[in-house]
């Protein structure tokens, strides 16, 4: 039987520079509090307060940019990461009071490989079953199955050392689902991957996920997670800021498309004739740039740049894009999920 999980009110507050493992990269905006005496306590809220449910046998994808919170919410639900307030489950156990009945449902893939360079690609396998328990022979049959799977099978018995950043994640995955959890977690899965292996692996997950699994993955790639989730939530500051289906989220953004014109000086006299345009639905201005959500794209330059013209406003580039995630990241965050 498939199993969700359940998260209520996650708070996590670094008091100290928190691991690599845990950020990606650098949170987006680290907090420091003076105490009485005039010096400086560390201080980073990494997550806000995120309540989150996810469905069992559902594929559901974080977005963020770097910093957002994704990877510690992984790091507690995997019990790496210990929270500072709420709860999280995993199925009917509590993550933080039943953390070895979790281990045994869950599998992990973390954003960098942690393989065992001493080892060969097959004997990494077969180890990671004998934890949990797996007898000789099925645990044999399935490191060969696997292997097959992820097109290790011809280097199985070459120490991992000399493998490619692409044959190492290839290989942490399948490591992950040795012991065919019920629960998968991939930490941005598909990053350093070429196009090829990335179109594998997301071949995999679908037929992980056919067989009654969830799993919860974090990326950057904006196309993997339309192509691959049901439910997308996007985070930012620690918080989950939108929620939804990838058909959903896009029709969110309002009026669809986006025109991002750039002015050689702040465009603020312009805006109340942009606003005006038939199927303008939104104007965000940002310094030089401003942000035009309409109905349609191309058809709609020559109308802004006639507004421009009349107010003098000096137009220097003009970026269409369609309906996206992307689109729907700017429109709450006014910058990109890459960033």
């Amino acid at each position: 039987m498939a199993i969700g999980i359940r998260i209520v009110n996650l708070r996590k507050v670094y008091t100290s520079p928190p691991p690599m493992a845990a950020t990606g990269s650098m949170f987006s905006g680290p907090r420091k509090k003076k105490q009485k005496n005039g010096a400086k306590k560390f201080e980073i809220t990494a997550l806000d307060g995120i309540s989150l449910d996810i469905n069992p046998g559902e594929i559901l994808g974080l977005l963020g940019p770097n910093g957002a919170g994704k990877s510690t919410a992984v790091g507690i639900l995997t019990t790496r990461i210990r929270p500072s307030g709420g709860e999280a489950w995993v199925g009917e156990h509590e993550v933080w009071r039943e953390q070895v009945a979790v281990k045994r449902l869950i599998g992990v893939v973390q954003q960098k490989p942690n393989l065992d360079f001493a080892l060969t690609a097959r004997e990494i396998l077969l180890f990671h079953a004998a934890y949990f328990g797996i007898a000789s022979k099925e645990r044999t049959q399935r490191a060969s199955e696997l292997l097959e799977r992820f097109q290790l099978s011809e280097r199985a018995d070459e120490i991992v050392r000399g493998f490619s950043g692409g044959m190492m994640q290839r290989l942490a995955i399948a490591r992950a689902m040795m012991h065919d959890p019920q629960v998968l977690f991939l930490d941005e899965p598909s990053t350093g991957l070429d196009p090829q292996t990335r179109l594998l692996l997301w071949e995999i997950i679908r037929e992980y996920q056919a067989r009654g699994k969830t799993i919860l993955m974090t990326t950057h790639n904006m196309d993997e997670a339309d192509e691959l989730c049901h439910r997308i939530g996007i985070i930012d500051h620690g918080k989950v800021i939108a929620l939804g289906t990838p058909q959903e989220l896009k029709a969110s953004v309002p009026g669809g498309y986006l025109l991002r014109l750039r002015f050689t000086a702040p465009p603020d006299g312009v805006v109340h004739r942009l606003k005006e345009l038939p199927g303008v639905g939104e104007v965000k201005i940002q310094g030089s740039h401003a942000d035009v959500y309409a109905d349609r794209g191309g058809s709609l330059v020559p109308a802004v740049v006639a507004a421009a013209t009349a107010e003098g406003a000096e137009l220097c580039d003009v970026h269409i894009s369609e309906p996206s995630l992307e689109n729907l990241f700017l429109h709450h965050t006014g910058r990109s999920l890459r960033q």
